[in-house]
């Protein structure tokens, strides 16, 4: 079985934020960390998102995101659920890109010259911050299968997590969830 994407602990979550912050492009690099550990998005998703797939007409955002089959790894629709945190970086990131925002089609993530982003492009861009962070084990991956864990952590039904990860099968889900002694003793405690 291939290596698990690392999970990021408090330490290194933070580690990654002061990173981003210190960075051109901070608003952009937050929006797309965002999108990973609050939405589970894939890169290639996070790639093909344009401006009108997150923001309405006037601006905020929007409350659900529909990803159309050319947008998705399973080539299928696909229903993304907007929280609250993901919600607050949507529209921290139209305060700071409002010109974007005029432009429906543009890309949500965008290059220095405007271009918009490949899914090798976003994952690369995970590998920078995280080397610059200083976190290893870590990929664009990361973000999405601790998105599922801590789901998974809170007690979020099984059927449920897999609908929010959008997994065909709930055996995919499943392999996502980081397993360690420390939940294996919590768990026990709960009978």
């Amino acid at each position: 079985m291939a290596k698990q994407a690392k999970l990021l602990n408090d330490a290194e979550q933070k580690r990654l934020a002061a990173v981003i912050d210190s960075l051109r492009y901070s608003t952009r690099n937050h929006t797309a960390v965002a999108l990973s550990f609050y939405a589970g998005l894939r890169a290639c998703e996070m790639a093909a998102l344009r401006i009108g797939d997150i923001f309405d007409e006037q601006g905020k955002a929007r409350d659900t995101i529909y990803l159309a089959a050319a947008q998705t790894k399973g080539s299928e629709t696909a229903t993304v659920l907007v929280n609250k945190k993901l919600r607050t970086q949507l529209q921290r990131y139209a305060a700071a890109y409002p010109k974007q925002l005029a432009q429906p089609n543009a890309p949500l993530l965008f290059s220095g010259k405007g271009a918009g982003f490949t899914a090798q492009t976003v994952v690369n861009m995970f590998a920078r911050l995280y080397k610059l962070a200083g976190i290893h084990g870590a990929s664009s991956h990361s973000g999405r299968r601790q998105f599922v864990t801590e789901l998974a952590d809170k007690g979020v039904n099984a059927r449920v997590v897999q609908a929010l990860a959008r997994h065909k099968h709930l055996s995919t889900t499943q392999r996502y969830i980081d397993i360690n002694d420390s939940k294996l003793r919590k768990a026990v405690e709960l009978i």
